[in-house]
């Protein structure tokens, strides 16, 4: 399903799953490996990774990111990879839940 995606779709998602590796004000190291390997799955040319990069060393900033942007035909690719971020460190964190409870019910 990720090789649906276009390079704007591409950036997009990896520009969402960002914003939740930054939900609790802490990119974990897990959060990083699971950043790394989507970029390896989508594979993303060297400026993309570039871009990735940045958003790891600061957050996307929030008025760029908005779920009506998703195409519907990848709503679930989108949902899918944020429910894998927060479980990527261990643990759970109340404004994890919080941010994919929005994120479903915007893209629902």
């Amino acid at each position: 399903m990720l090789d649906s995606l276009d390079r704007e779709d591409r950036l997009r998602l990896m520009k969402f799953i960002c914003s939740f590796a930054w939900a609790d004000l802490d990119v974990a190291a897990n959060e990083r490996d699971f950043v790394s390997q989507m970029v390896e799955r989508l594979q993303l040319d060297e400026e993309e990774r570039a871009q990735v990069q940045s958003w790891l060393e600061v957050p996307p900033p929030a008025e760029e990111i908005d779920p009506l942007d998703v195409p519907h035909a990848h709503r679930q690719i989108f949902l899918d990879a944020a429910r894998a971020m927060i479980l990527a460190d261990g643990r759970v964190d109340d404004e994890e839940v919080e941010n994919l409870a929005l994120l479903e019910q915007l893209l629902a």
